[in-house]
């Protein structure tokens, strides 16, 4: 949906030291489609004695409502960290303890095009248009994290092709040792 490479999301746990389990879904999946396989998926980690899943939403009750209903439905308990934070603060921390993303994804109704492919930086706090999340809670934009303070290993990265399907303008990533970093 954010347009990452499987290469890109495999190297990021490995970085990361954790598993990388995918579910894979169709081209244009419907909401039962999405339901039954994360159900499924679910269920074989419900048989390794996990019951709680970890959600990194922060303000959307609808979707948080929608989660928490199917999850309690399914014998699960979501978990939500950063649920209410002050958004501004959330992406200062980001960038002040040394996290490393770019805009994968932007939404070319609240972000110019040209944001897309953007660091996560301090220019990038000063020149946040008014109105947009400062963590892009609303779907302003996605992000690709590629290094910090939790990362093992360096993910270096080079920026490939820039594609608009709009509203939406994707800006590809490439996995390039010795690039950013």
């Amino acid at each position: 949906m954010h347009g990452v490479r499987e290469s890109l999301l495999e190297a990021q746990a490995k970085a990361l030291r954790i598993p990388c389990d995918k579910i894979m879904m169709s081209y244009e999946p419907t909401n039962q489609e999405y339901e039954t396989k994360l159900r499924a998926t679910l269920e074989s980690y419900k048989a390794q004695g996990i019951r709680r899943v970890v959600f990194g939403d922060i303000f959307l009750e609808d979707l948080k409502a929608y989660r928490d209903k199917n999850l309690a439905a399914w014998g699960f308990e979501g978990i939500y960290p950063i649920w209410k934070r002050n958004t501004r603060e959330l992406i200062g921390d980001f960038v002040s303890q040394g996290f490393k993303g770019i805009l994968v994804c932007i939404d070319q109704r609240v972000l110019p095009e040209s944001w897309a492919g953007r660091a996560i930086d301090e220019r990038f706090l000063e020149e946040m248009p008014t109105g947009v999340d400062p963590c892009g809670e609303n779907g302003e934009y996605h992000t690709f994290v590629y290094g910090g303070p939790i990362f093992q290993d360096k993910i270096g990265i080079t920026l490939g092709e820039r594609v608009i399907r709009t509203p939406f303008v994707y800006q590809d990533v490439i996995e390039a040792p010795g690039g950013l970093s």
